[in-house]
């Protein structure tokens, strides 16, 4: 019962591999046609009319029930129609029979809407076979249909023409195809031995029937149905079987793919294989760092195809729309006119298409166009076979994204969702590779500047909600080809490709002033600030490691000067390293004494008395020399170790206010407080066990506040500032004017003086308006109860002049250089003389005798 067919390049659409074919399918027809014209006309018997159209109508019946089986563009198909063929040839003839089966054929054909040149093929097949059925047929001596003989001769004719076709088919396909494999040919060649017998058997017994009894018609054309019946139904079985099959081995595959292949694209080859389909796209929205992706498998390479990919797409809408989950047909004869020129925009006759969910939230976009044979269209049981493997496909792009999930993790920063240094690094590495000779990228390395004060004074949660904002500012001014990146802790870096040194240098400029803001962060507003190191390949190296060490170079030395960027230099290297070194004695040498202390007396503006000394804190390194203030104090506040220097020279300071005590005398000494000692939970009770340690009264202990950390907000909204206060001691603020304060700001803090900055005091002798600063300042600190201590004295009219403003205390080189502890001595016992206590107080009184 099987008959074979071939939808060969027959099955393209357009008709561009028809041209592949037509000889094959000319040489098909033309061996028809000859074999026909020598071998039928021998064949004629006379026959009624109605029984040349019952075969007819037979053969019509038979043709309508078949299996496709296809292999890639071609169709074999199974039909019971070598029955018809027994009877027609015991009943008819060769003749009738090959008309009335090419007949039946082209009407099939014609009513399905074959193609020409296929309908040609077709009808020339069917012809030939019973042509060649008769031809063999001939070669047995003639007997009559109940001899045993004419059995066998009809098993053998039916069986040779049956195997002659299917190999025809086979041919057909390997040249239009490529090259078949041996599970094909088993295939088609194996069952023709059992279903030429088969046919034989039943042909001959209804016919047998027949003659005896022309009634028997009516018990053998039941059974006759009933046998075509049983085929229907084996051939929906198969399919069925076949589609729990294709659904099973999607799964294999699917569990096949390897984390490092493309998963989208075998699964997508996958389903057109499976569905033997022309073309399948998959469209999955964006997830992380990946834009939106659009996967198309489809014969010749084809890697892209209008209408998948376009939102606004009618397919696309009708199967994405709210609550569908199923999969949509969409064919050319049943579609709307909208939908119509979406399949024509894909070259297409029919789409079948299904939502796909993904990690991403929105869900993607499967399509499947067209079969790859025209003699199959898309049907029921296919779009259960593809709801089915939707449930694969949906656990295959979730394991990548969850694969994709992981590999962002690795090389992007959990908080800011920026590149991490493993990114970074393989970013410059591949762009300084793609051209070692003419390769140029700059790298500008941040740090945010007050990040540590925030997570000690207002935690971690808030210190990360200004990371947050500083990574916004840095995308937002960043050039639009730069990778914004963040290394670790406070540091953010910026790759520039295609930027000379110079050309980085400025960019990092405007990049720095372009991210100086203030932002609110915890209901506060804060400073945003960055320090800048810059580098450049590849002047500075043609490796990421070289690089970005670099960067950290300029990065630090950056940090000490005034303008907050540096770019690198190799006398950067040295500096570097002698910075490495100091930061690891700086302990030591405070253990070892090397780090000490001067005093700088501060006098009564207008009894001259001596009311305190300032404490300024020196490191006499025994390689190095004289290490500058500047240099070893900002090195201890990156390096965590601003607290101990602190308390070192706090200690240094009672205890010579000691010793002056011990001597009836009281002096104050006012020592200076970093902007990140007012951070530390603990500074309070540090200063409390100071002044208990030394036995000093709170009174004569002044800290000496930066005019910045004073007003933050950060220090405004904590309570170090009064708790310090209610120790006894006194709040003075260093440097006032060179910042962004008003005196009306201090009004809410407790603070008992403010310094002005030496820059205003060095000038009030030659210029009018540095005189006008000094006196706004002092008549406004008095307005709030304050006193005024002027610093940078060195003359005698600047001093007279700013008596005359009302000004509490001054100093400068006039009164006296900072001096080492004996130095102090031996100027005290010179220059200054002793008053006795005040009215109320307990100790004398130093002042200096003109």
């Amino acid at each position: 019962m099987e008959q074979s067919e071939s939808s060969a390049a027959l099955a393209d659409r357009p008709g561009a591999r028809l041209q592949q074919v037509w000889l094959p399918v000319s040489a098909t027809a033309l061996v028809a046609v000859v074999t026909s014209a020598l071998v039928l006309p021998s064949a004629w018997a006379s026959a009624s009319l109605v029984t040349v159209l019952a075969v007819f109508v037979a053969f019509l019946v038979t043709e309508s029930v078949k299996l496709d089986l296809e292999v890639r563009r071609q169709t074999f198909t199974v039909t019971p129609i070598e029955l018809v063929v027994v009877i027609g040839l015991l009943e008819v003839g060769g003749l009738w029979t090959a008309l009335a089966r090419g007949a039946a054929v082209l009407v099939v054909l014609l009513r399905q809407h074959y193609a020409s040149l296929k309908t040609v093929f077709n009808v020339a097949l069917a012809v030939l076979e019973v042509a060649i059925t008769v031809a063999v047929l001939q070669l047995f001596p003639a007997s009559d249909a109940d001899s045993p003989l004419t059995w066998a001769a009809l098993v053998v004719a039916i069986t040779v023409a049956d195997v002659i076709s299917a190999v025809i088919v086979g041919v057909i396909i390997t040249l239009t195809d490529g090259r078949l494999d041996r599970r094909f040919w088993i295939g088609a060649l194996v069952p023709q031995f059992v279903v030429g017998p088969l046919s034989v058997a039943a042909g001959v017994s209804a016919v047998l029937l027949a003659r005896a009894n022309p009634w028997a018609w009516l018990l053998v054309l039941p059974v006759l149905a009933a046998m075509v019946a049983v085929f229907r139904l084996s051939a929906s079985a198969l399919r069925e079987r076949r589609t729990v099959q294709q659904v099973y081995e999607f799964a294999r595959q699917v569990e096949q793919i390897r984390p490092d292949t493309d998963g989208p694209l075998q699964i997508v080859q996958a389903v057109k294989e499976l569905l033997n389909a022309d073309k399948v796209a998959l469209w999955l929205p964006p997830y992380l760092d990946e834009p939106p992706r659009l996967v198309v498998a489809g014969d010749g390479g084809v890697s892209w195809y209008d209408g998948p990919a376009d939102p606004e797409d009618v397919l696309r809408q009708r199967v994405l729309r709210p609550g569908s989950s199923e999969p949509v047909l969409v064919a050319a004869g049943r579609a709307t006119p909208a939908e119509a020129a979406a399949l024509a925009r894909r070259g297409a006759e029919e789409v079948l298409g299904a939502p796909v969910a993904t990690a991403a939230g929105e869900p993607g976009y499967l399509e499947v166009c067209d079969r790859r044979s025209d003699v199959v269209s898309f049907a029921g049981s296919d779009r259960s076979a593809l709801d089915s493997m939707l449930t694969h496909v949906n656990a295959a792009i979730r394991q990548q994204q969850l694969l994709t999930q992981i590999r962002y993790d690795a090389d992007h920063d959990r908080l800011t969702g920026l590149p991490n240094r493993q990114r970074l690094a393989a970013e410059i590495d591949q762009l300084l590779g793609a051209d070692p000779v003419g390769a140029r990228a700059g790298l500008v390395l941040a740090a945010l500047d007050n990040h540590t004060e925030i997570v000690d004074t207002l935690g971690h949660a808030a210190a990360d909600e200004l990371l947050l904002v500083t990574a916004g500012l840095l995308r937002e001014h960043a050039p639009p080809d730069a990778l914004v990146a963040r290394m670790e802790g406070e540091q953010f870096a910026v790759l520039l490709p295609g930027l000379s040194l110079p050309a980085t240098d400025r960019a990092a400029r405007r990049l720095r002033e372009a991210t100086s803001t203030r932002a609110r962060v915890a209901g506060l507003d804060l400073e945003v600030t960055l320090t800048v190191g810059v580098a450049a390949a590849p002047v500075h190296g043609t490796d990421s490691g070289t690089l970005m060490q670099r960067a950290d170079v300029a990065l630090l030395a950056a940090a000490s000067e005034s303008g907050g960027v540096a770019s690198y230099h190799q006398v950067l290297d040295q500096q570097s390293l002698r910075r490495l070194q100091l930061g690891t004695e700086l302990e030591q040498a405070m253990a070892d004494g090397h780090i000490s202390v001067v005093f700088q007396p501060i006098i009564d503006a207008r009894t001259s008395d001596m009311v305190s000394v300032e404490t300024l804190v020196r490191w006499a390194h025994p390689r190095f020399g004289a290490i500058p203030p500047d240099d070893f104090i900002h090195l201890a506040e990156q390096i965590g170790r601003i607290g101990p220097l602190t308390d070192h020279v706090l200690d240094l300071a009672l205890a010579r206010c000691r010793r002056w005590l011990d001597q009836d005398i009281a002096l104050s000494v006012a020592v200076n407080l970093s902007a990140r000692c007012l951070a530390e939970p603990d500074l309070v009770e540090r200063v409390q066990r100071a002044l208990r340690r030394h036995g000093v009264p709170g009174e004569l202990l002044i800290l000496e506040l930066t005019e910045g950390s004073v007003v933050d907000d950060s220090v405004r909204s904590s309570n170090v500032l009064t708790d310090l206060h209610a120790l006894g001691l006194r709040l003075s603020m260093d440097d006032f004017g060179t910042g962004y304060s008003s005196l009306s700001q201090l009004r809410q803090l407790p603070i008992d003086e403010v310094k002005i900055d030496k820059s205003f005091v060095l000038g009030m002798s030659t210029s009018q308006g540095e005189s006008f600063i000094a006196r706004s300042i002092i008549e406004l600190a008095h307005n709030l109860g304050l006193r005024v201590v002027a610093e940078g004295v060195e003359d005698e009219l600047t001093r007279k002049l700013l008596t005359e403003m009302g000004c509490d205390k001054l100093q400068g080189f006039l009164v006296s250089r900072p001096l080492a502890d004996e130095v102090l001595e031996k100027w005290i016992l010179a220059r200054t003389g002793v008053r006795s206590a005040a009215p109320g107080a307990q100790h004398r009184r130093l002042f200096v005798r003109a």
